[in-house]
């Protein structure tokens, strides 16, 4: 089968398009018809080879929309015609004690839809069934893409760590995974509140569920909220001063990372001590937990705030969201 995607040959390079062979299909394996895929700032990083581990020619895409156009003969859990999603991960071992135990994104042999692969900037994607993920009728497709990634990634530790709706949660950065965050931890039933070095955000922050604001560029701001939180997220990727969020955070309190930062932690111990707090961080989620996420994110009318661009405007939409302009996700459709 041929496939005709975008693809950048070098790091940081212009997507152009690209044709591709595809083999057989596996017998756990679909084929996806690709209606639409949303723009992650992983898919940035790996265009840029942030993260050491890219090959080109690169084809971006991992937040996938489409229809079933054909299925290996083991797969039970899908049909043709059928509109499923695809995230991060396109495949794992299913046999290892991480994949066996409903733990898949935990698995060593995880394997990326865009790492050592081509991804969902074209009009045809492969992935084993068991991480295509239906999409409930309720969901609007256009605007689901990013759920499989931004989306999951935010809920998935509410999920893990037990949050409860009595808990008081903060949420530094109101970009794309931020956003989502907001609107997921409102309609969990938790009190939110929104950190931001963008004073400009506040009204928006509020409508997305945010109880309260706090700009975070003041570091008053900060020291006004010791001793409030039970949990609180990082979605950004860049370093800040992590201490003043270990004292925002109540007795057994957790300050939990999904934004990649690379710089390393400067973390006091003592704080820890004192007040029984942690720090984690965590992946993206199962496919039950993102198949969970979907149900709930339909049952409460959650959906990502997008800008729509075509497929042959990847250059310009990849160009905006390198310079942080996107509110909040964009969206190629085809």
């Amino acid at each position: 089968m041929i496939v005709n995607g975008y693809a950048a040959s070098s790091p940081g390079g212009e997507l152009k398009e690209f044709e591709y062979t595809q083999g057989a299909l596996g017998i756990n394996q679909v084929d996806i018809k690709v209606e639409s895929c949303g723009i992650c700032h992983s898919d940035l990083s790996m265009l840029d080879n942030e993260w050491d581990m890219t090959q080109y020619p690169f084809v971006p895409g991992h937040e996938i929309i489409g229809i079933v156009e054909s299925v290996g003969k083991n797969v039970k859990n899908l049909k043709t015609g059928q509109r499923v999603g695809l995230g991060w991960s396109s495949g794992s071992c299913m046999t290892c004690e991480w994949c066996v135990s409903g733990n898949h994104n935990l698995c060593k042999s995880n394997e990326g839809t865009i790492v050592g692969r081509y991804g969902g900037f074209a009009d045809r994607v492969r992935a084993e069934a068991a991480w295509v993920i239906p999409l409930p009728d309720k969901l609007d497709p256009l605007s689901s893409g990013p759920l499989f990634c931004g989306g999951i990634t935010v809920f998935n530790p509410i999920v893990q760590f037990g949050i409860k709706p009595t808990d008081s949660v903060g949420i530094i950065g109101i970009g794309g995974l931020g956003h989502m965050a907001l609107r997921f931890l409102s309609a969990w039933g938790c009190e939110v509140t929104a950190f931001s070095t963008s004073p400009d955000k506040e009204a928006e922050a509020k409508s997305f569920g945010a109880h309260h604001f706090v700009s975070s560029k003041e570091a008053k701001s900060l020291e006004a909220v010791a001793d409030s939180f039970d949990f609180i997220i990082s979605t950004v990727n860049s370093p800040l001063d992590w201490n003043s969020y270990l004292t925002a955070l109540r007795p057994k309190g957790r300050l939990h990372f999904v934004g990649a930062v690379l710089d390393p932690l400067s973390i006091p111990v003592f704080p820890l001590l004192i007040g029984q707090k942690s720090i984690s961080a965590s992946p993206l989620g199962s496919p039950a937990t993102t198949a969970k996420m979907l149900d709930f994110a339909a049952r409460h009318n959650i959906k990502p705030t997008i800008e729509v661009f075509k497929f042959d405007q990847v250059n310009e939409a990849m160009e905006k969201l390198r310079n942080g302009k996107p509110r909040y996700r964009i969206v190629l459709q085809h």
